[in-house]
């Protein structure tokens, strides 16, 4: 089984650094929430589209090592390589951010998952099957070429879209539940849940 996996929001989660950073840079009230969302929300509600911009760029850049990974995905990596399951990570980011200092977030991205992604030092995924692309498009594409039996991600978006492969089955990762159901789409609300689905 080739199983793909979305990176950003699926394996990363970066609540807690979004809110760390901001309030760093004190630009949030402290009673805010801690998520990603919140802080997103304040900074777009106080008209400072351009400080949430750029803080994106800072945090998947410079300060990409500290986000944490979502509870149980360690653990699915580890139980899909005794398996000997298929694994890849197919994700879509630009190079470099759009405002600011231009950090080279693909490699930031690459040095989390060989930092982040290991046991006992062993490696839990090939860096041969970590795909970083730049478009949304790119990405499908890449799914489609892989021919992934299945793929996780948090965006409904590229379960939706048209070229998404009819033959890849669809998992939508939303752990604080965003999202109504959806036609054709199985949600899962941790990596347990998803795990728990493949071993049935």
């Amino acid at each position: 089984m080739r199983i793909g996996i979305d990176f950003d929001n699926t394996i990363v989660s970066y609540d807690a650094l979004f809110y760390k950073v901001a309030l760093e840079q004190g630009v949030i009230p402290p009673n805010l929430a801690v998520t990603k969302l919140a802080v997103r929300n304040h900074l777009r509600g106080i008209d400072q589209e351009d400080v949430w911009t750029e803080m994106q760029g800072y945090v998947y850049g410079a300060r990409m090592d500290e986000a944490a990974m979502y509870p149980g995905a360690l653990e699915f990596f580890s139980w899909a390589r005794t398996r000997k399951l298929d694994l890849a990570i197919v994700s879509h980011k630009t190079r470099h951010p759009f405002i600011g200092p231009q950090y080279d977030l693909h490699r930031a991205a690459r040095e989390w998952v060989d930092h982040h992604l290991v046991n006992d030092g062993d490696r839990l995924i090939d860096p041969a099957q970590v795909y970083f692309e730049l478009t949304k498009d790119a990405k499908i594409r890449r799914i489609h070429e892989l021919a992934c039996d299945c793929f996780i991600d948090d965006l409904p978006e590229i379960f939706l879209a048209e070229k998404f492969p009819a033959s890849t089955r669809r998992f939508l990762f939303d752990p604080d539940a965003h999202h109504p159901p959806i036609s054709g789409i199985d949600t899962v609300h941790s990596w347990k849940d998803f795990q728990k689905t493949l071993e049935g």
